[in-house]
Formats: structure tokens, sequence, C-alpha cells
């Protein structure tokens, strides 16, 4: 895996094996800073990432200049991983937790500008994530919610849905806080 943008661009990071993880592709996370480099700028932004696996979406955030990511995922192993690769990286800029995301989101833990999910592609309460997140008021005004996911799903009709993006077969739908 590779940091595609920023300071950190090209920095290739080491991931163990037993990770129980399908990290976003590097052409898919590509095409979404393409187009999140069009709708905000990172310096002083505060990111949540839930279902975190490798943390390769939070190291394009820390690469980029973002004020504080906080990863959440739910393996011991993942966080691990997380919280010594974002030390190498730029100690002090990122937490990261191990919770399940359904909980977690249950008690909000302050708001953020940017809000990204990429829970695995089978999980069955997939569908509920966008309305988790803006009933909880976790981001705040003029925030995104970036939520990735297969072709299975359309969320084009869900309060706050704001654009589709398809890489391959990696799919994002961006929503967006009045």
């Amino acid at each position: 895996m590779r940091i595609i943008g920023g300071k950190f661009r090209g920095k290739q990071i080491h991931t163990p094996g037993n990770l129980p993880v399908r990290p976003t592709t590097d052409f898919a996370k590509e095409g979404l800073f393409n187009v999140l480099n069009n709708l905000i700028d990172f310096e002083d932004l505060e990111v949540l990432d839930l279902f975190a696996g490798t943390g390769s979406i939070s190291y394009e955030f820390i690469s980029r200049g973002c004020k504080e990511i906080v990863a959440v995922d739910i393996e011991h192993k993942c966080i691990k991983f997380i919280i010594q690769t974002a030390e190498k990286l730029n100690p002090g800029c990122m937490t990261a937790l191990r919770a399940d995301v359904f909980v977690f989101l249950k008690q909000p833990q302050g708001q953020f500008d940017l809000v990204f999910a990429d829970p695995p592609y089978e999980l069955e309460r997939i569908d509920e994530l966008p309305g988790l997140v803006f009933e909880k008021k976790l981001i705040r005004t003029e925030g995104y919610f970036v939520l990735e996911h297969s072709r299975n799903y359309d969320f084009s009709e869900v309060p706050g849905f704001y654009r589709h993006r398809k890489y391959g077969n990696v799919n994002f739908s961006l929503f967006h806080s009045p």
C-alpha cells in the first residue's frame, strides 16, 4: 500500500499479512481525493475514519495536512498497526480507537468536518450508516460524509446525498451536511 498524495506521496506502507481487511485500491483513493480536493481544504480539517482497517485513508488525510484524525476499528491488530504507522508519519495528529462502529456511533464523540466509512462490503447494516451519522450530528455544517460500498447499494434517495463516484469495483456515495 502507498500514500498517493500530499507530503508523504509515494511512501510505501507495508501492512502485516494477518490483518482482516480489504484496503481501498490506489485507483479508487486517487479518484476520491481528486473529488475531495475540489470540495474541501484539508488544512485544519478534523476527520473521523470509521472501519479504518489498515488506516490507508487516514494516512492520506495525514499526508494532506489535516489537523486531527480519529480512526475507529474493532480489530485490535488493525488499531495497533494504525497507531504505529501514524506515529511514524505525524505524531499527535491521530487517535485510533478499538470499538464496534455501531456502538461508537451511539455515543457521539464530537463533530467532524468529514466522516469516512469503509465497512466490509457484506456488512448487513451498511444502509443504516448515513442515517446514524446525520442523526448523531457527527458532521459539522457544510461537512461531508463519504461511504465506500459495493455496487449493490444505491443511496441516491437518502437525505443529504450529494453524488456517487465509481472507480472499478469501488463505489463512493458522498453526502453533504446543510
